[in-house]
């Protein structure tokens, strides 16, 4: 059997260049074996790959200097804690949340479609594979345009006041009680700001998740859904999911601001030097980690609520009260059914509050305005 393994010779020059012979020339290279002239032109390439990297780079900073100065000399000195400085912020809020749940509509309608009938699929993938081939590109992001605008006007509500309400009662508590009760300060000035958003938030909510969870699609479009609704509803209709939003939004955004709050300024508390020592990017990028991580927390806190709007606003009927629909809906689905779909959440709710804050701190920085989060301010000595 020893004419089917390869010679010794043969092993030994696959693996190393052979030695050079007696007269000084290299022994002539193996099919397999690699070739050292070819290095230095895959390390240009890489060295050139990376300069050309570095020097987009440099163009998209100068870039942006020179919009951001732009714009902040056009909108003039803004003072923090000023009006403009809220109005600032509250449209960056308008960015950060309706840009990124617009994005991730489709992980959104399984989900919904999910927990309006769990039966419905056995799995995301094949959610998306059967609506893909029936209807297309667009049936998967089904309820894009309520979407849109009702998270858009909740982001600007819950950011703007956001910031409001963190100064207002700071300056209640006084500095020394502001940064002993900093976290019961910033889920305080989330939960107030969140009960006003959610009031924006819930007409176009309910005309999204009717999109969404009905099968097919009762509705054209935004505008369509809240002419039906209403005509048929009345206002009352568009708000019949306020009570639930309320139970799931308020704890979720207590949770998203005092978390990244607190894990923003551990980050920093563990990174050498001061906050301020580091650049746009190193901030936004601390901004975008605080946030997922945030986003993780928040979609366990407020999954069970999450669930139950879904089911109220499909399956609810007209005049029937808050209390007996809730009961009848939880005596269908059971303590188990309030948890479906929270691994999709978890990626979904994740990934967006770390965008949002990436967006929204991004867009501070633009207008030269501080990131959110880090170090609270030390209380002033008497």
């Amino acid at each position: 059997m020893a004419h089917l393994y390869p010679k010794a010779e043969a092993l030994r020059g696959s693996f190393y260049s052979p030695a050079p012979n007696r007269q000084g020339a290299q022994a002539r290279a193996t099919p397999f074996q690699a070739r050292p002239e070819l290095y230095g032109a895959a390390y240009s390439a890489a060295d050139g790959a990376r300069g050309e990297a570095a020097k987009l780079s440099r163009e998209a900073t100068r870039e942006f200097e020179k919009a951001s100065s732009a714009a902040q000399a056009k909108s003039g000195k803004i003072e923090l804690y000023s009006g403009k400085y809220y109005a600032a912020c509250t449209f960056g809020g308008l960015l950060a949340c309706g840009l990124t749940h617009t994005a991730v509509t489709p992980l959104d309608f399984v989900k919904t479609r999910r927990q309006v009938d769990p039966s419905l699929y056995k799995s995301n993938f094949e959610a998306w594979g059967k609506i893909y081939r029936a209807q297309g590109i667009r049936g998967i992001f089904t309820g894009w345009s309520p979407t849109l605008l009702g998270y858009s006007a909740q982001g600007a509500f819950k950011y703007g006041w956001y910031e409001y309400f963190k100064k207002t009662y700071s300056d209640l508590a006084g500095p020394e009680a502001a940064h002993r009760y900093k976290t019961g300060l910033y889920m305080a000035a989330s939960a107030s700001a969140e009960f006003l958003a959610d009031i924006a938030l819930c007409p176009m909510e309910a005309v999204k998740v009717r999109m969404q969870g009905g099968s097919p699609n009762p509705f054209a479009g935004a505008v369509d859904g809240f002419t039906k609704i209403t005509a048929k509803e009345g206002y009352a209709g568009l708000y019949k999911g306020l009570y639930p939003l309320w139970g799931r939004q308020i704890p979720y955004t207590m949770m998203k601001f005092a978390s990244f709050e607190t894990i923003v300024e551990m980050i920093y508390d563990r990174l050498p030097g001061e906050k301020d020592d580091y650049g746009k990017a190193a901030q936004t990028g601390v901004s975008f980690t605080g946030g997922y991580l945030a986003g993780i927390l928040c979609a366990v806190v407020s999954h069970p609520a999450d669930v139950m709007v879904s089911k109220l606003n499909s399956v609810r009927e007209p005049g029937e009260a808050f209390g007996a629909a809730v009961g009848r809906i939880y005596r269908d689905i059971g303590f188990g059914g309030l948890w479906n779909g929270l691994p999709m959440r978890i990626v979904m709710i994740g990934t967006l509050t770390g965008l949002q804050w990436m967006i929204y701190d991004y867009f501070k920085i633009f207008m030269g305005f501080p990131t959110t989060g880090g170090p609270a301010p030390p209380p002033e000595k008497k």
